[in-house]
């Protein structure tokens, strides 16, 4: 009798093992690994590997030197990176019902396209490997992206009166112009060649008398009243100051004594008023040369001596530079809240380290 227990218990328990060994056989059996086409995913959401490769061709642009196939991946595992972060906002924003619509997408494509013609917005997208249909997407998630964070961060940000005392109180010395200062902005004309245009218009001189005839022209649209800050966008040849309006901040009076001319052309203006056309000085290299023209404009004239807290200006300097740093350090603590509620695979990065094991 004692031997039938035993004989029956040890069945039972070989059963248990069977059955649970075909479980365990079905569910390796279910578990698919990735598509050969899937570079990551976020909570189940796929990430296309041909996604990662429009973008990387997308930032190496069409006259570029082809990377090494080492270089090519930091870039694309960067890009891959990227889009990952990008998917978890854009999953965070479905889930508060914050996606951009189709009206914002159109309002801001319609931004977009307005200071170009048909044929050279569609130049612009050939040059980016980009599609109407790309631009839209990134245009949506851009928009999304905004909004999650504008919720999320930006409007939980508050710089009070006090804290703006103690900032200035602690960086007053900062506050003292030991100088005059001159806020200018600038619209800059070469005929140097350049394979890249920093303007709206993609507008560009191809030589010396093609600079001095477009510098005369914009001279003309400044006195009949257009704006100078959309002159400088849209003509402007200057990499550093052409999307910002031809804004150079303000500059030292010691700073402007190394351009005579320019020096003894802004001194008699008043704010808002524009230098005649002058050269367009180089001194990057080991000799000063002139490259092209210039026009200038006087935005603000800033004296010497200590900036008080009661300057409206000095208060918004101090309110944006504590609201940029706050809101710097919100974003990273809220994308890493992000970061540790999702569930990411990195397929494209298991294949690296792969391949470099072998």
């Amino acid at each position: 009798m004692q031997s039938d227990s035993f004989s029956c218990a040890q069945s039972r328990l070989v059963l248990l093992f069977v059955c649970a060994g075909a479980v365990l056989a079905t569910a390796a059996g279910c578990h698919r690994g990735p598509a050969p086409d899937v570079a990551a995913t976020v909570n189940g959401k796929e990430i296309l590997t041909s996604e990662v490769e429009k973008n990387f061709k997308a930032n190496l642009g069409e006259n570029q030197a082809q990377p090494t196939r080492e270089q090519a991946d930091i870039e694309r595992l960067n890009i891959l990176r990227q889009m990952i972060e990008e998917e978890i906002l854009q999953q965070r924003a479905a889930k508060l019902n914050l996606t951009a619509s189709d009206e914002d997408v159109n309002a801001k494509l319609t931004e977009s396209k307005a200071p170009f013609t048909q044929e050279e917005f569609d130049k612009q997208l050939k040059q980016r490997n980009l599609t109407v249909d790309d631009l839209r997407q990134k245009l949506r998630r851009a928009l999304t992206a905004n909004k999650l964070l504008n919720k999320e961060v930006e409007s939980k940000i508050n710089i009070t009166d006090a804290e703006i005392g103690s900032n200035y109180l602690a960086h007053k010395a900062d506050f003292n112009v030991i100088e005059p200062q001159y806020h200018l902005a600038q619209i800059v004309v070469t005929g140097i060649p350049a394979q890249q245009v920093p303007n709206l218009q993609n507008n560009k001189a191809g030589n010396e008398a093609e600079a001095k005839k477009k510098i005369q022209v914009l001279q003309e649209k400044l006195k009949s009243g257009e704006d100078f800050g959309g002159l400088a966008k849209n003509f402007s040849e200057d990499p550093n100051t052409s999307s910002s309006g031809g804004d150079m901040g303000f500059i030292p009076e010691s700073s402007l004594h190394s351009e005579p001319q320019a020096y003894e052309a802004i001194i008699k203006l008043k704010p808002g008023q524009i230098t005649d056309i002058l050269p367009a000085i180089d001194s990057s290299g080991p000799a000063r040369r002139v490259v092209g023209y210039v026009i200038f404009k006087l935005i603000a004239r800033e004296p010497a001596g200590q900036r008080e807290l009661n300057d409206p200006r000095v208060q918004q300097t101090i309110r944006q530079g504590l609201r940029e740093a706050r809101s710097q350090l919100l974003k990273n603590a809220y994308f890493q809240l992000l970061d540790n509620e999702a569930k990411v695979h990195n397929y494209f990065a298991e294949e690296i380290v792969k391949r470099g094991a072998q």
